[in-house]
């Protein structure tokens, strides 16, 4: 019996058939593949690469760094810190907001951390001995991806780097 025999005979037992937006599609068979999709472009890759080689101004850059929290794009132009490879700094952002309000001092000498872990290195604003840094978020969902300089450098710690 084929498909259309079962509806008549579901039809004359009483028993309605599906609609048409209730049948699901189980295989590939059923899927028509001479049409487009209508969202997909099959050239975009090479289009999204174009683009960011003409932000970048022909220059390089040691990665592609994503906020860890939603994923969005903070930076396309970056260079990896020389010892601390999970840090990078940069001058240009996208997707960033300054906290101004929030102010970090870096005291210019190594302390050691007693027990009072990891904050004992941070210090109040107005501190003389080194420079001040302000705190920087992702702009879309205000995860704390790092911090900028007094000379507008970016220092990035908390991202997630891709292959550029």
């Amino acid at each position: 019996m084929n498909n259309k025999d079962d509806e008549t005979h579901k039809e004359e037992e009483g028993e309605e058939s599906p609609s048409h937006s209730q049948q699901t599609v189980s295989n590939d068979d059923e899927i028509d593949y001479s049409v487009k999709p209508e969202f997909y472009d099959p050239e975009l890759d090479d289009k999204d690469e174009v683009w960011v080689q003409k932000k970048r101004g022909g220059r390089t850059s040691d990665a592609i760094l994503n906020c860890p929290a939603c994923f969005t794009t903070l930076c396309l132009d970056c260079q990896r810190h020389e010892k601390n490879v999970t840090q990078y700094r940069a001058m240009f952002v996208v997707n960033c907001k300054i906290k101004s309000e929030q102010v970090v001092a870096h005291l210019g000498s190594k302390r050691k951390r007693g027990k009072k872990g990891r904050g004992s290195s941070e210090a109040e604003a107005g501190s003389d001995m080194g420079k001040t840094y302000k705190r920087v978020c992702c702009s879309v969902c205000s995860t704390e991806v790092g911090v900028i300089d007094e000379e507008e450098i970016y220092h990035f710690f908390n991202v997630i780097p891709s292959e550029s």
